[in-house]
């Protein structure tokens, strides 16, 4: 579904007929899908120009149209997905690109991921790790962030953490959002405040401009009088483990 939204040709019948429902319901929901990817890419492309070259790219379904291994091309990808019909799919269609490959691990078990990333990447140097579009369909009641946590314990300094997370009250700040609020962008997920998603940066440090809504992160043009404003429902932010122990 998510490839077709992004005009891909990794789909069926079922799945174009479920997004063009969708979008009739939703008008947003395609042109959010977009803005998604078109922050991935962005993010893969400045991280990359940053001097990285290993990605691990969790919850990250199929690896098609401007995926991070498509985006850096001079850098080693390891996906991963918890669903083994999605990893097999993956595997199929990576299979003639050498520098990228998927595993199926859950991203909940951050030693599983990074054991089974460390062999096809050097886990002694700096990797980005990549969480787009994928925290919000993990309830509270999963530790998500204990799971994060984790793997930004792991990554070396000066190593990266990408990530997108749906929230819709968006530019809203925290005190404005009614008391015991929780939405649902899907089953068991939970829509988050902009304080809740930045506890998953934890003590990395945000890059400018922070975590802003999507389309605001580092735009590729400036905006124009007349464009579509999507909706305030997409948060998304870049940071960097710092070396705390090195003098600045």
């Amino acid at each position: 579904m998510y490839d077709y939204m992004l005009g891909g040709t990794d789909n069926f019948a079922v799945d174009r007929l479920a997004i063009e429902q969708l979008a009739e319901l939703v008008p947003e929901a395609v042109p959010l899908a977009r803005a998604n990817r078109a922050f991935l890419q962005r993010a893969v492309r400045y991280v990359a120009a940053a001097g990285i070259d290993q990605f691990i790219d969790l919850g990250s379904g199929l690896p098609t149209q401007g995926s991070t291994h498509e985006v850096a091309p001079g850098a080693r990808v390891v996906y991963v997905d918890h669903d083994p019909v999605v990893a097999a799919h993956s595997k199929a269609l990576l299979t003639n690109v050498g520098r990228a490959v998927c595993v199926e691990a859950d991203l909940l078990d951050a030693d599983d991921v990074l054991a089974k990333a460390g062999d096809f990447l050097d886990l002694d140097r700096p990797v980005a790790v990549v969480l787009v579009s994928i925290l919000h369909f993990l309830p509270d009641s999963a530790r998500p962030w204990q799971a994060v946590a984790r793997l930004r314990e792991r990554v070396v300094p000066g190593s990266f953490l990408v990530i997108s997370h749906a929230t819709t009250m968006g530019r809203l700040e925290d005190e404005e959002v009614p008391r015991g609020y929780r939405g649902s962008p899907g089953r068991g997920g939970a829509d988050r405040r902009p304080s809740e998603i930045r506890r998953f940066f934890g003590e990395f440090r945000l890059d400018p401009p922070g975590l802003v809504q999507a389309v605001d992160w580092r735009p590729d043009r400036p905006k124009l009088v007349g464009d579509w404003a999507l909706p305030s429902s997409l948060m998304a932010g870049v940071a960097r483990k710092i070396d705390h122990s090195t003098p600045a």
